[in-house]
């Protein structure tokens, strides 16, 4: 059941804030990112048809985004988050 609700694009940037402006980039993070909701909401609502908790298995969907490693942390700039704010 795909009832999810259209969320606002992303506007990509890199670390300094700076837009993406590669087509072919934006259209791979944006393919990424919807193919990633769709895999949630199929694991939201497969845990709901089994009788979970859906405030657990939204926690359980945050907390493993929020665990999620990169692996090119040795090999980036230490600034390689932007301020929240600024998105």
């Amino acid at each position: 059941m795909n009832l999810m609700m259209a969320s606002r694009p992303v506007r990509w940037q890199d670390s300094s804030g700076k837009l993406i402006a590669c087509t072919e980039k934006i259209k791979v993070l944006n393919e990424n990112l919807d193919e990633l909701r769709q895999v949630a909401q199929d694991a939201l609502e497969d845990g709901i048809l089994m009788g979970c908790c859906e405030r657990q298995l939204r926690d359980a969907l945050a907390d493993a985004i929020g665990h999620l490693v990169n692996p090119y942390l040795a090999t980036l700039p230490d600034n390689n988050v932007i301020n929240k704010s600024s998105y």
